[in-house]
């Protein structure tokens, strides 16, 4: 793996640099407070109570394909009156680029956002089984290793950063029933903990978002096996057909959570089942998009719709005019209803 040691020797030589050894941290300027855990909410430094809402965003690079991985992307975002986005870094996107110019896109990410007012969110998208290497496509093969690498490469590049809100660890955790082997909870708790405990030994600021089992929908393990670590928050992907009596399985699956937990909302949305892309699990309408912003307010629940795109789906747009979906036009007057 080229560029993980660098070192001379001789008398007089610089000392040996190692991967292990500390990196720059990338330095933006910024208004927005810096969040922590506090309870079952997040805080500013002010102790006031904090709710992200905003956008995921498609991947960077694709959109710097279709040419529109630049600032107005994020103005747009922000006219919506998001207070978040969401930076996705699909694994094989990650090979794709390179580390140094997937960076670059995140510091542009970051760099943005702050100056436009908006968190960001990190996240680590993969789908699958990290304990037995099996994941829902090529796209999401990454592995353990890489998945630690990954996580000590960001968290040294923006600790102490408060734009950089929190680190989504593990998109969507699933062994799809068994068909990618076993997933005990408590082995993957085991992972997770051992993640956070790397992460905030280089920056004990940082948040970690973890997602709950089932395509990151299920957090019932977390009930009597919550995470063991501080600045912790969970995650859950509630899109419309992953539940038939929606209220009382949401409560039942994740909602209680936020009884105890912050939780983010990273992924939902819906489309009509004729609309170009649709599929299992996102096809609903507007009743769903009341039930489930109605659930999230109730409790102080956090949420990014998806996608902030035009070509995936369930997509927030249909041009690159930035007109909104039928979703988008709901979550939009979501965003600009809600946030201050």
């Amino acid at each position: 793996m080229a560029g993980l040691l660098f070192f001379s020797g001789g008398v007089g030589m610089a000392a040996e640099t190692t991967f292990s050894d500390g990196r720059s941290a990338l330095e933006t300027e910024t208004k927005l407070s810096l969040i922590s855990v506090e309870g079952n909410r997040f805080v500013n430094e002010a102790g006031e109570t904090v709710v992200l809402r905003g956008l995921a965003l498609s991947d960077p690079g694709e959109l710097l394909d279709r040419g529109q991985w630049n600032r107005g992307y994020f103005e747009q975002a922000a006219s919506w009156n998001a207070n978040v986005v969401r930076v996705m870094v699909q694994p094989d996107r990650w090979h794709r680029w390179g580390e140094e110019r997937f960076l670059q896109f995140i510091d542009e990410a970051v760099q943005w956002s702050g100056e436009l007012g908006m968190y960001v969110i990190i996240d680590w998208h993969t789908i699958g089984n990290v304990l037995t290497g099996v994941y829902h496509r090529p796209e999401y093969i990454t592995s353990k290793d890489e998945t630690f690498r990954f996580w000590n490469t960001i968290a040294q590049r923006y600790r102490n950063n408060p734009t950089v809100v929190a680190y989504e660890l593990y998109n969507e955790p699933t062994n799809r029933g068994g068909a990618f082997g076993r997933l005990p909870w408590s082995d993957y708790k085991v992972f997770v903990e051992d993640l956070i405990y790397m992460i905030h030994h280089i920056d004990p600021t940082a948040i970690a978002l973890v997602a709950g089992f089932n395509w990151g929908y299920d957090l019932r393990h977390v009930r009597d096996e919550p995470i063991e670590a501080p600045n912790v928050a969970y995650v859950t992907h509630p899109y419309p057909m992953k539940s038939a009596d929606w209220e009382h399985d949401w409560e039942a699956i994740w909602g209680f959570v936020a009884e105890r937990h912050p939780i983010v909302a990273t992924e939902f949305g819906y489309m009509s089942a004729e609309e170009r892309g649709s599929h299992n699990p996102v096809i609903g309408d507007e009743v769903y998009g009341e039930a489930i912003i109605n659930f999230f307010e109730k409790r102080g629940i956090s949420w990014t719709p998806w996608v902030f795109d035009t070509i995936w789906t369930p997509n927030l747009l249909l041009d690159w005019d930035f007109t909104p979906s039928n979703q988008g036009r709901f979550f939009k007057a979501k965003l600009q209803e809600l946030n201050p």
